[in-house]
């Protein structure tokens, strides 16, 4: 599955080779018809009345023209097929948690393909372990090698669960984050210092071009910081995910200070220290309630995308230079000096690259929790955490739009730093 999820998702209109596992319907019928008629014939399959206000953690979104929820692997193997073949317009979504949908025509017309597990954490007999996902069990736990499968339409947070309860470690940090398992290895879904690159093993995907529906390796999605060679194309839907964790109930080493912080590390621990994967999941969902970051339908705070720009990376030690110096100038010298700055690796070029925190910049930038354009708080950032921009209960797409805006604008002027937007765009841009 593809945002995600997180649910970073891919729209379809090109033919394919694609192979149809069901007679079709006349293609003078009307999408809707059709997309109940195929549904009918596939195991795991049903068409489902939703609209993406529905579909989404942001709550916005006009109507699809069908929605066809599948339960299983081989069900979103074969509807997706069925769709390029038929030369459907579609998008595959996961928990919506990473998708920014206008209400116009184009998404007027689009058939949904919604991965979305049912009784997610059942563990498959060890027999079965062996056997390739086709929806005996949504969840299949090794607990002797740490060997973990998931259907891509499985909650993340749900996952993480059964994970933690099995004593088995490197997912904990990922916990609370709304979305999908599909889209974990397509953006590289990361939280508090840990990445999905950091255990995953292999990654069910359906080609779109060919209809081949095999295993690959990591090292074949070009995994980087928020991204894989999955997202923004239509290379191909993730159907499921399998995982290498560890053992001994300890956790990835942890990396981000506030998290360490918050578990008891000492300075003399030193970095990377270890702690049980219970105690680490805990600690992970209360920092990330109390930035209203796990969803909460009471809670406009937690309408959103998540976070909603991805921290910017520049190249070149002069590229970092100028952005300090600009934080210098604006802010402080105590500021420019105290910044959240980490390396981030090097360009293909061999230049160092360097990280800045996204939401320190949109504070210092002069938006402060809880912003929203004047005259329209329909939209506002998270009254929490400035990284997250908000639905108050009855914003659009446009609303959303003109916020983002807003901050990005802001952030450029102050800083010469240009933050992208996270999300996947669909019948509305930037």
């Amino acid at each position: 599955m593809t945002d995600s999820d997180f649910s970073p998702e891919t729209v379809s209109t090109s033919e394919t080779a694609a192979e149809s596992t069901s007679a079709t319907a006349p293609a003078t019928t009307s999408v809707p018809e059709r997309a109940e008629q195929f549904a009918q014939t596939v195991p795991g399959a049903h068409n489902v009345g939703r609209t993406f206000a529905e579909l989404t953690t942001l709550r916005i979104g006009g109507a699809p023209a069908a929605v066809i929820a599948c339960a299983t692997a081989e069900a979103l193997h074969q509807v997706v097929a069925w769709a390029d073949q038929e030369e459907i317009p579609n998008i595959v979504v996961g928990g919506g948690s990473n998708l920014v949908v206008g209400e116009g025509p184009g998404v007027q017309d689009l058939l949904v393909i919604w991965a979305h597990a049912g009784a997610a954490g059942a563990q498959a007999s060890e027999e079965d372990q062996d056997a390739e996902i086709q929806g005996e069990s949504d969840i299949s736990v090794d607990t002797s090698t740490g060997v973990v499968r998931a259907f891509a339409g499985v909650v993340l947070d749900e996952l993480v669960e059964v994970t933690v309860a099995a004593g088995l470690g490197g997912l904990e940090c990922l916990s609370g984050i709304p979305g999908s398992v599909g889209a974990t290895p397509v953006q590289n879904v990361g939280a508090y210092g840990a990445e999905v690159s950091q255990t995953l093993r292999r990654v069910q995907l359906h080609e779109r071009s060919t209809g081949r529906w095999e295993w690959v390796d990591p090292e074949s999605l070009d995994l980087d910081y928020r991204y894989s060679n999955l997202k923004f194309t239509h290379r191909a839907v993730v159907t499921a995910v399998e995982f290498q964790l560890s053992t001994d109930g300890l956790s990835a080493p942890l990396r981000f200070g506030e998290l360490a912080r918050r578990l008891g590390v000492t300075p003399e621990e030193g970095h990377g220290v270890r702690r049980p994967v219970a105690e680490v999941r805990e600690a992970v969902l209360a920092l990330r309630a109390g930035k209203s970051m796990v969803l909460d339908e009471a809670d406009h705070d937690t309408w959103s995308a998540g976070s909603f720009f991805t921290n910017p990376i520049v190249v070149g030690r002069d590229a970092r230079d100028a952005v300090v110096a600009a934080v210098r100038t604006r802010c402080s010298d105590a500021e420019a000096d105290s910044m959240p700055l980490y390396p981030a690796g090097h360009s293909a070029e061999g230049e160092e690259r360097f990280k800045f925190s996204a939401a320190w910049l949109i504070e210092r930038a002069g938006f402060s929790k809880g912003w929203h354009v004047p005259g329209n708080d329909r939209a506002s950032l998270s009254t929490k955490h400035t990284l997250a921009l908000t639905n108050r209960g009855g914003a659009s797409s446009e609303d959303v739009v003109e916020l983002a805006r807003a901050v990005r604008d802001g952030v450029r002027e102050a800083f010469g730093v240009v933050l992208e937007p996270e999300p996947i765009w669909l019948g509305a841009t930037l």
